[in-house]
């Protein structure tokens, strides 16, 4: 018999039919559905859910339309690409879900004897400079002014204050390269 009158008289509620037809379309269905999911244990439960809405909807059948197997088919495609995007769904709600949960680890009291530290060794290094580099240095970098604006603070050339915060920089870099 064929697959058209068998899925016919498994919509008649025929158990007898329903394993014959079974055996012709679980092999197709399996194979597509592997396709599709590609996890052969995904298949194997995508494939048995398929069969078993074949039992359920046979009355939709409608042989005008098409073949038996074509819809049984469809049946399979239709389900098995629905398991691959509930997959990759629930995959992006878990790493959503997981950025939005990861705190990373702070130590408040840590961080703050850290930057203590830190202030205090850049004092000290700060305090090794002559006090012009010094001066230069601190309206750059702390006040935020550009070699320009220093140069008219200080009523210096600009190539004297761009001289001064060379070396002074460098002095810095040294000192401060014994606190890493």
């Amino acid at each position: 018999m064929e697959a058209d009158e068998l899925l016919v008289m498994v919509a008649g509620g025929d158990q007898q039919a329903f394993e014959d037809l079974y055996g012709l379309v679980s092999g197709p269905v399996f194979g597509l559905v592997r396709r599709v999911v590609r996890d052969p244990a995904q298949s194997e439960e995508v494939a048995q859910e398929v069969l078993l809405e074949l039992w359920r909807s046979a009355a939709r059948f409608d042989p005008r339309r098409g073949s038996a197997l074509s819809w049984v088919l469809t049946l399979a495609h239709r389900r098995a690409v629905d398991r691959v995007r509930s997959a990759r769904a629930a995959g992006e709600r878990e790493q959503r879900e997981a950025r939005r949960s990861h705190h990373p680890a702070f130590d408040q009291v840590t961080e703050e004897v850290e930057a203590g530290l830190e202030r205090e060794w850049v004092r000290r290094c700060l305090d090794r400079l002559t006090a012009l580099q010094r001066q230069s240095v601190t309206l750059a970098y702390y006040d935020g002014y550009t070699y320009r604006e220093v140069a008219e603070r200080l009523s210096l050339p600009l190539g004297t204050v761009k001289t001064r915060m060379r070396d002074g920089l460098t002095r810095l870099r040294e000192c401060l390269g014994g606190a890493a």
